[in-house]
């Protein structure tokens, strides 16, 4: 009885079987296309039904997964980071003057200097989105139009609110507004090695459109100072940013990137024995940048730091490299004077910037802002003191202004001034700003005027007063002071 229970006879079992037929039969018959397919699509369904064709499905799901990591590799952080501050990014167009050099002695005889309007290009950045455009000072100089392009191919004339040419900055204004504004990163928080870009216009519309050009590398080193080859470049770059993305003609003034989308330099000299792009680009940090920008939107110049010491070089080893920075003269009643500092002092350090030639502590002073307290380390006879000093406005900066011939303005040399500028006269009018037409004369700023057609100059006052009597003659002649050197310029004045 018991094993009948647990085996069912021989019919019972083709019963089953012949049942499960029926029903694979009726589960196929449910579908409207079986009626029509042909028995081998029919046979095809079957499979599918129970599982045969399951390799060729997941054929396909591999193949649509691999697509779409693909896709999601092709969106790494640089085509973020170039998508997020391209449209921040504009071509900075301008006209300016130049003196074309005479071919011989009869055409300055026959037409004296002649001029020519020149076209240049940079590239400048959108910080702001009513219009607040930084770039390079030497994209802009000598100027008489700017005109800048966005992204977008809109042209608009823009103002230039303020340049400094220490920094190698300009800060321009257009009328619009609702633009793009670059995100700015802390220039202060760069790594060596880490990955940025740089984008700008090369070749402006050579290229037939307006949107910028991006090129990638890494921070290639940080704190660079760089003397410049004479070539109309003034002053030095110091503390810059060395990078290996390509910075071509064209690129000056274009944003340095983060891999996080944010501008840590503004992109503004290569050193090249080509002209083009060799993997050795130089940026000015954006921390700094940032400073120049807000000092003229507030004040209408860049407010220089002033401390009241100059540096020298000192301890170098016996390959010429030098060891220390001393302390070779202080400026009486001066910040570094009140604070204690005297000559012969080691200068070790400016906050966490170390000090090793006077370069840096050129660049550590470019930094410094007025007003701002700063903590320096210094040797003092073998002692390591921390002293803390808060930094002035230039002297010659500070000092009252007089306009002479719409063409110079000057101030009256004192004892803070003459320190400042390391001046050997000891009375004279400084010429802090000249126009266009008193630079191609041979003048520059800096000059102390001595004497002005043979009579001495003691103050500013004095310099304009002479200047106008001699303009109603015609003829000028000055002795000035440039360099430690007593010069002379002569030139006629012309209504």
């Amino acid at each position: 009885m018991l094993r009948r229970r647990l085996s069912p006879t021989g019919s019972a079992a083709t019963s089953l079987r012949f049942a499960a037929l029926l029903l694979v039969a009726a589960l196929v018959g449910c579908k409207p296309a079986a009626r029509t397919a042909d028995p081998s699509a029919a046979g095809e369904r079957v499979e599918a039904a129970f599982g045969m064709g399951a390799p060729a499905l997941l054929a396909a799901t591999t193949q649509r997964t691999a697509t779409q990591e693909l896709e999601t590799s092709r969106q790494t952080a640089i085509v973020t980071a170039s998508r997020r501050v391209s449209p921040s990014v504009v071509t900075v167009n301008v006209i300016r003057r130049e003196v074309v050099r005479p071919r011989d002695f009869f055409d300055i005889f026959l037409f004296g200097p002649v001029q020519r309007e020149v076209a240049g290009l940079g590239s400048g950045i959108i910080v702001r989105e009513d219009g607040l455009i930084l770039t390079n000072e030497h994209v802009i100089r000598g100027a008489q139009q700017v005109v800048v392009t966005l992204s977008d191919g809109r042209d608009f004339e823009a103002e230039i609110l303020g340049v400094d040419e220490a920094t190698d900055l300009a800060l321009l204004r257009i009328p619009a507004t609702g633009l793009p504004a670059a995100p700015l990163g802390d220039s202060d928080d760069l790594m060596i090695g880490e990955w940025v870009i740089a984008i700008g216009n090369p070749f402006g519309f050579l290229l037939s459109n307006s949107e910028p050009t991006v090129t990638a590398g890494v921070v290639s080193g940080l704190g660079r100072n760089i003397i410049p080859d004479g070539q109309d470049r003034r002053g030095y770059y110091l503390d810059m940013i060395q990078t290996d993305a390509a910075i071509n003609p064209g690129n000056s003034g274009g944003p340095l990137v983060n891999a996080l989308g944010e501008v840590v330099g503004v992109n503004s000299a290569i050193l090249s024995r080509s002209g083009g792009s060799e993997g050795l680009g130089f940026a000015v940090p954006i921390n700094r940048a940032r400073r120049v920008a807000e000092d003229i939107l507030a004040h209408g110049h860049v407010r220089r730091a002033w401390i009241g010491l100059e540096v020298e070089p000192a301890g170098a080893n016996r390959f010429g490299r030098i060891r220390e920075l001393r302390v070779a003269s202080v400026v009486p009643e001066s910040p570094a004077a009140r604070a204690g500092i005297r000559p012969g002092m080691v200068l070790e350090s400016v906050g966490r910037k170390q000090l090793r030639t006077p370069l840096d502590w050129q660049a550590a002073l470019l930094d410094a802002r007025v007003g701002q307290a700063l903590e320096l380390t210094a040797l003092d006879g073998g002692q390591r003191r921390i002293v803390r000093l808060v930094p002035e406005d230039v002297p010659s900066l500070a000092a009252e202004r007089v306009r002479a011939l719409d063409d110079f303005e000057l101030v009256t040399l004192t004892p803070k001034i003459r320190g400042e500028r390391g001046l050997i006269s000891e009375r004279g009018a400084l010429i802090v700003s000249l126009s266009a037409s008193a630079r191609r004369l041979g003048l520059r700023e800096g000059d102390l005027i001595l004497e002005i057609n043979g009579s001495n100059v003691d103050t500013a006052e004095e310099a304009a007063t002479l200047l106008r009597r001699a303009a109603r003659r015609g003829f000028v002649r000055l002795v000035i002071e440039r360099q430690g050197q007593r010069l002379e310029a002569t030139f006629r004045i012309t209504s």
